[in-house]
């Protein structure tokens, strides 16, 4: 029997997440993508603990009269800011099992035009 989307996305994500860890030095940007919104977090997998956060639920970018890729480059940039606060400027990216492809695509560009470096 074929695999359901959600089976196969968690199937990548599964294969994604055995290479990709973050550490304190070098700590992991997860993405989640839903249909209607995008939610970004740095998170240190030693410690368990998430450094910096951000979704397209946030007030200053849900305000933002955007289509869905022009938020997520808005939710990457704000993502990046508060990394760099927090000192943070190098991380893994781990797409989540989605496709390098629209949305993540340019919450990716969107952070690296803040600063951060993957």
């Amino acid at each position: 029997m074929a695999l359901t989307k959600h089976k196969r996305r968690i199937r990548i994500k599964n294969r994604i997440r055995k290479i990709v860890s973050g550490t304190e030095a070098r700590p992991r940007l997860s993405v989640f993508r839903s249909n209607k919104e995008i939610y970004a977090q740095i998170v240190d997998d030693v410690t368990g603990n998430t450094i910096s956060a951000a979704s397209s639920r946030d007030k200053a970018i849900s305000s933002a009269k955007a289509n869905k890729t022009e938020v997520a480059t808005l939710v990457g940039k704000a993502l990046a800011e508060k990394a760099l606060k927090a000192g943070v400027e190098t991380i893994a990216f781990d797409r989540g099992g989605y496709l390098y492809h629209g949305r993540v695509k340019s919450l990716a560009e969107g952070a690296r035009e803040a600063g951060l470096k993957f």
